[in-house]
């Protein structure tokens, strides 16, 4: 038993925010599009929303995300639900991006949970996505619950030892975009990581590039860009015993130096590095020149693994059969 997802919507939204879904998260399985056009009736709806179920497993239990309440492709949803009172079914309005993650995002979390267990935590995440800029314009009430947890938060002294005073690495990754879209919503939940860090020595100097990307962090999680030194110091350091960390490189360069002042990083993500003049285009993400090649072959002889992906749900890629093939120059 597994979850299918059928997104409806009046006109082609539907179909528009299942692309941009992709572009994120990758191309996931057992997802329907039904869209309302103008020229349609209630009649053709309701058999779209049918035929859409019907491509799922009998045993699957369905998650309808409408754009409207009362809209027709919730009234026809919910016409569907009501007559097959033997399937479990749920529906859910007010269609935007962050609950489409999130419906992904709980999908890949557990894939035997049913959708009782996941629509409270896509809601949550649904309405959470609604963010202001200058953040003074946040209503009153939002800013106060979301400053909450720093109030209690102090620091703690030197040498304290919390868990078993080592940092987890849950994933590190190579990126030129660092925080995006794909990292935030895709790449943080799978990793279950607690925390972000961006480890720069360039962006560390960069108070705007900073401040972006550490207001781009997902919800619960927070975000840091330190030095590599820095980060080579936290890695020492008892006190985060509890930090279950994502690391960003910019550039291979960045990651061989982080390891090489001993950071246990065993897998390197190799995600996204944007071509320029002089690179090589390995694929459609990926470019490189020989300082880049050669900075991976010092990663492989330090015994470093790589796990060649865009986003979690690709296949994964052989770096240097892709390094070969391109014959970088």
């Amino acid at each position: 038993m597994s979850i299918g997802i059928v997104i409806a919507s009046h006109g082609e939204f539907a179909a528009g925010i299942k692309q941009s879904g992709s572009m994120i998260f990758g191309e996931q399985e057992k997802v329907q599009v039904v869209t309302f056009m103008p020229s349609e009736g209630p009649t053709d709806l309701h058999a779209k929303i049918e035929a859409a179920i019907a491509t799922f497993d009998a045993e699957d239990e369905v998650l309808v995300l409408a754009d409207l309440w009362s809209g027709s492709p919730f009234n026809q949803a919910s016409a569907v639900m009501g007559e097959n009172p033997e399937r479990k079914i749920a529906i859910i309005t007010g269609l935007n991006l962050p609950m489409l993650i999130q419906a992904y995002t709980e999908r890949m979390m557990d894939a035997s949970a049913g959708v009782d267990k996941v629509v409270a935590n896509i809601m949550k995440e649904a309405k959470g996505g609604i963010k202001v800029l200058p953040e003074e314009l946040q209503p009153a009430e939002e800013t106060a619950v979301a400053a909450a947890p720093a109030a209690v938060q102090g620091a703690i002294p030197e040498g304290t030892v919390i868990g078993d005073g080592k940092i987890k690495i849950n994933l590190a990754r190579i990126d030129s975009r660092l925080l995006h879209g794909q990292v935030a919503t895709a790449w943080t939940p799978d990793s279950r990581a607690n925390r972000i860090i961006v480890v720069s020595d360039t962006v560390s100097k960069d108070e705007l590039r900073k401040k972006l990307i550490e207001q781009a962090a997902p919800t619960g999680v927070k975000a840091n860009v330190i030095p590599i030194k820095k980060m080579i110091e936290v890695a020492k350091d008892p006190r985060f015993g509890d930090t279950k960390a994502l690391l960003l490189f910019e550039t291979p360069q960045d990651a061989l130096a982080t390891i090489e002042g001993g950071v246990p990083i065993e897998t390197l993500n190799v995600g996204s590095m944007a071509h320029s003049t002089g690179k090589t285009m390995l694929n459609k993400v990926l470019s490189m020149d020989k300082d880049d090649v050669a900075t991976f072959e010092k990663l492989r002889d330090l015994g470093v693994k790589f796990d060649v992906r865009k986003v979690p749900a690709d296949s994964k890629s052989d770096l240097f059969g892709l390094i070969n093939k391109a014959d970088v120059q």
